[in-house]
This record gives C-alpha cells, sequence and structure tokens, in this order.
C-alpha cells in the first residue's frame, strides 16, 4: 500500500511539479535552459579582450556606447549583428559586456538558444522581477520559411501589451540581414496571391531591432592585424616574416579570411612555439 502511494504522489509531482525556485543572480552570466526552466550560471565566459577585436572600429564603439547607456538606465536599442561569418559578432557581443562591467556596472548576460525562444516569456518573467539589468543574447539567430519561432521573438523586441522589461535588451546575431534566406524570400514573393504581405512579417522582424550593424569580409591587412595582436597579447615570438608567411599559406588552405581562420591559425602557430593560450 505505501509503494502505491508512493507511485501515486511522484506521478503527481510529475504532472505539477513544485514552482522553480528563484534565480540566484549573484553571476555576472547565466544560460537559459528548458525542462525544467532554469537559469544556470556561467562560472567562466569564452571571451577575447575587446582591444583585440580589429577591423570592426565603427561596430565595436556604437554598441559600447548603446551598452554603456542601458547600464546607465537611460534609453538604449535592441541591436542586430549581422554579416559575414567569422567576423567576430559574437565575440563584440561578449567583449562589450565585459568591458562595461570593467567600467563599475552590474549589467549581466543571459544566452538564449533560438530552439528556446517560445520559451522567452518565461524567462521575462525572471528577469522582470530581478533588481539588475540584463543583455539577452541570441546567436546565430535565423528563420526558415514554415518558422514559427520568429513571433516568439516579438515578445522581446515588441513587449506586447506588457511591453519589453525596462531591464531588459536584446543583442542577436546572424549571417542574414533579414534573418531569413533570401531565396525563400522571393520565393514567398513570387508564389503568393498578395506578394507584398507574404514575407512582410517575417522581414520587417529586423526591422524592429534599432540598430543593425553589418560585418563584412577582412582584407589581408587586417587579417594580419588579427593574428599579430593575439601573438603580442598572448606571448608568442613570431617575426613579421614569419607570421605573414604562414598566415597567408594557411588562409589559403581555409579559402576565406576572417577573424575565425586567425584565431584558428594563431592556436595552430602557438602550439608549434609551445605557448599555452589560457
Amino acid at each position: 500500500m505505501t509503494d502505491a502511494l508512493t507511485r501515486i504522489a511522484e506521478a503527481l509531482e510529475r504532472l505539477a511539479p513544485a514552482p522553480a525556485p528563484a534565480p540566484d543572480f549573484t553571476a555576472e552570466a547565466f544560460a537559459w535552459h528548458t525542462a525544467p526552466d532554469r537559469l544556470e550560471p556561467v562560472a567562466r565566459v569564452s571571451r577575447v579582450d575587446i582591444g583585440l577585436l580589429v577591423g570592426v572600429d565603427r561596430a565595436r564603439e556604437t554598441l559600447l556606447e548603446n551598452t554603456r547607456h542601458f547600464a546607465a538606465g537611460l534609453p538604449a536599442n535592441n541591436a542586430l549583428l549581422w554579416g559575414a561569418r567569422g567576423m567576430g559578432k559574437s565575440s563584440l557581443v561578449k567583449a562589450v559586456h565585459a568591458a562595461v562591467r570593467a567600467e563599475g556596472f552590474d549589467l549581466k548576460v543571459v544566452e538564449l538558444a533560438r530552439d528556446d525562444l517560445p520559451s522567452v516569456q518565461r524567462l521575462l518573467a525572471h528577469l522582470r522581477a530581478a533588481p539588475h539589468r540584463f543583455l539577452l543574447f541570441c546567436d546565430d539567430l535565423s528563420f526558415s520559411h514554415d518558422d514559427q519561432h520568429y513571433k516568439s521573438l516579438k515578445a522581446v523586441l515588441d513587449g506586447g501589451i506588457a511591453g519589453r522589461p525596462e531591464n531588459v535588451l536584446l543583442y542577436a546575431t546572424s549571417n542574414r540581414r533579414h534573418l531569413m534566406p533570401r531565396d525563400m524570400i522571393e520565393n514567398e514573393r513570387s508564389t503568393a496571391i498578395s506578394p507584398s504581405e507574404a514575407v512582410e512579417e517575417k522581414v520587417s522582424l529586423s526591422d524592429r531591432f534599432g540598430l543593425w550593424l553589418g560585418f563584412h569580409p577582412c582584407d589581408q591587412d587586417a587579417y594580419l592585424a588579427m593574428i599579430r595582436g593575439y601573438c603580442d597579447a598572448h606571448g608568442v615570438p613570431v617575426g613579421d616574416d614569419e607570421l605573414r608567411a604562414g598566415a597567408v599559406e594557411w588562409q589559403a588552405t581555409r579559402g576565406a579570411r576572417s577573424g575565425r581562420v586567425a584565431w584558428q591559425f594563431f592556436c595552430d602557430l602557438a602550439a608549434r612555439k609551445g605557448v599555452k593560450v589560457a
């Protein structure tokens, strides 16, 4: 009889679990997870110093100023960082967060995965009630033609009847300016009865971001400057001629130049020089 009652109690607990405890916001960074809902503290954020981000000066200063305004309680805009792969979009968000915290602002960052967008209202309820200011960071954001997750994103950008929480700001990165592939945009326009309305809802989603910051492929000088900056910062001894020859060959084998390719070459170079990179 006792075993049966125990099983019934466990079944009822699964159907109606106890309310989750209030999040502990002592950490500076969190990752949002569902099933069950929880804000998991991130002990160490993977990021580079803002001074090592080369070739993104305008985007860096614009995003830094916007973040300072928000951290100080002033009006600020949600930001969409879009453009070329590997050019430091997500690195810039994390570096700006660290830079603003270093200036004395207790700004938190919460990473939200694209697949967890449907749960964003529950996340916002936690953040709205907290006595802190939060950057909500959604990396590599994009939607396919039949993807309904974009509707959940509007809760952050528009906020519905309650409005967006005053203490929450959204920064998102994407390879696409309009968050969906251009061929899908053109296809829906060509097959719809009302072409102008067919994609307006999805395409206009990016218009809801107050800041659009574009990232473009770097030239060779910027690519080499990135690697030189990493070498100097981490104490990797290498001459300019050796660095240039190796970096150009590495870039040729990858068929591309970007901040990501520069970092990958630097890691290989540091290993060959016997230098550990923290």
